[in-house]
């Protein structure tokens, strides 16, 4: 696996102390894929924004007072190859972050579209038995399949439920399909949704159901479209930034979360703010991760 220059990684030339994947805490895997999307194009430019926003983040966090850049020491990979099936691109990213697994260090995908979740979490499920995906996202992603695409950004959920043995957790949805909405009723035992709809629950009523470690998987689109405009499906009603950062926080203090990614970024030219909150975001999910939040 090739490590990206520390200048063209994330954080830019400030991620300091940090050789290749020999002394890495983390490591960023940009998977710039794009191939179901059915509205807005343009997530196999969003790793590649996320990374240069990156550059424009301040390394020290205020929240818990530590320097990002001296501390926790994050590799970026070169992209990803992305050409294939959507399946293939799933297998060739579990390979990746199954490797960084066994090395020790927290995997942070940046995407790139939904579909890709998949293979991460394929991942993290062969070594971390029991595991639970905590999903952030404006949709249900729990299609069998969506325009000829069996695994759809639309299928991302319902392709990591082929897993008997995993569970989802959905936070921020406020879109779904009929039959989705009557595959969740009848699987409570593997499906739980929190909707945005009223927020009448809590980080910790939310935490009650996970259980086992956790992949978490923020589809940027679970944000508030007046945040993030820049989704291929923005909806309106989603999370703001610091009630995701209340569960963020309380998620990574108290389960183990062992890998993580940030998708549906579709940037827009001459609105860099999506671009940026991406990266903030993407920068707390490793401080939390590596700092025991």
């Amino acid at each position: 696996m090739a490590c990206l220059p520390a200048e063209l990684g994330f954080l830019g030339d400030e991620n300091l102390h940090v050789q290749g994947l020999e002394n890495a805490r983390a490591v960023v895997v940009p998977c710039p894929l794009e191939a179901s999307v059915c509205y807005g194009a343009g997530t196999s430019r969003g790793p590649q924004a996320i990374l240069e926003a990156s550059h424009q983040v301040e390394t020290w966090d205020e929240e818990l007072g530590i320097d990002l850049g001296a501390s926790l020491r994050i590799a970026t990979l070169e992209p990803l190859e992305v050409h294939g099936t959507i399946a293939e691109v799933q297998a060739r990213l579990a390979r990746t972050v199954g490797d960084l697994l066994d090395r020790g260090v927290f995997p942070l995908i940046l995407g790139g579209e939904h579909s890709l979740t998949p293979g991460g979490v394929q991942a993290a499920a062969r070594r971390f038995p029991g595991l639970t995906v905590l999903q952030i996202d404006a949709h249900a992603d729990l299609r069998d399949g969506y325009q000829g695409h069996a695994d759809s950004h639309a299928s991302a959920m319902r392709r990591c439920l082929d897993d008997p043995a995993i569970r989802i957790v959905g936070v921020g949805i406020r879109s779904m399909s009929a039959p989705e909405a009557r595959f969740a009723a009848q699987n409570p035992q593997r499906v739980r949704h929190f909707l945005a709809r009223g927020r009448r629950w809590t980080p910790a009523e939310v935490l009650e159901a996970v259980e086992g470690p956790v992949y978490l998987s923020v589809d940027l689109d679970g944000l508030d479209s007046s945040l993030v405009p820049a989704t291929g499906t923005p909806e309106p009603g989603g999370l703001f930034w610091e009630e995701t950062l209340d569960l963020l926080r309380a998620l990574f203090r108290e389960r183990r979360v062992v890998a993580a990614d940030v998708v549906e970024l579709a940037p827009l030219p001459g609105q860099p703010a999506s671009d940026y909150l991406a990266a903030r975001l993407a920068s707390k999910i490793l401080a939390y991760a590596l700092s025991g939040a």
